[in-house]
């Protein structure tokens, strides 16, 4: 009884694996489908917008060196705004403390690469990607745009954006390499689960707040 009950309860974490398994490449396949044409690695390739929305992340890692990710992400802005595919540049990410303000960080490093001050706009309550993109409607009246970060963050983001009737299309930053992102690429597979779940709920962003205008 004891080895038919084993049996039993191996089938069904079994079973268990395998859905899972398939709703998470599942999510990943269709995201990668819907969105392929939309992400561009070229900037003579893509299409100009008057706003390129940059989504944060951290400048440094926890052991104090550069964030390629966060390197990569300026330098793609700056290549956009110099070829002239972009106007203005809205940085948007985490400033949930006095002592972390990825916007800042970001706003700081493209006016040391000579974009000027005035071209950037900073939304500090850009918490998660679907409160980027969607905050970039709602708080920032924009419903065409670029999206900025590695292809993979880019493919998550233009879906989402479609979503909710944004037109977006992705600029892929260089990524780095697979060993040194691979905690990141495993969080990315899951995160393409949460999209779903977050849609399904209609997921708002945690903050909104009164409008802030960008000039055409």
């Amino acid at each position: 009884m004891r080895k038919f009950r084993f049996k039993k309860w191996m089938r069904m974490i079994l079973w268990m694996i395998i859905v899972v398994g398939v709703i998470i490449i599942g999510c990943n396949v269709i995201i990668a489908w819907k969105t392929s044409g939309k992400c561009y690695d070229e900037v003579a390739d893509i299409p100009a917008n008057k706003v390129g929305l940059v989504l944060g992340t951290s400048s440094e890692l926890q052991n104090g060196r550069p964030n390629l990710y966060f390197v990569y992400r300026i330098r793609a802005t700056v290549e956009l705004y110099r070829a002239g595919k972009i106007k203005y540049i809205l940085v948007s990410g985490d400033n949930s403390t006095q002592d972390y303000n990825e916007p800042q960080d970001m706003k700081d490093a493209l006016v040391a690469k000579g974009i000027p001050a005035n071209a950037i706009y900073l939304d500090y309550a850009g918490l998660r990607t679907l409160d980027s993109v969607v905050r970039a409607k709602l708080i920032f009246g924009q419903d065409k745009f670029t999206i900025i970060s590695q292809r993979f963050h880019n493919e998550r983001a233009v879906y989402i954006a479609g979503w909710h009737d944004i037109k977006a299309v992705g600029y892929n930053a260089k990524d780095v390499t697979v060993s040194m992102g691979l905690k990141t690429r495993v969080r990315e597979w899951l995160a393409r689960v949460k999209v779903f779940i977050d849609l399904i709920i209609d997921k708002k962003p945690r903050y909104l707040g009164e409008t802030i205008q960008i000039p055409s």
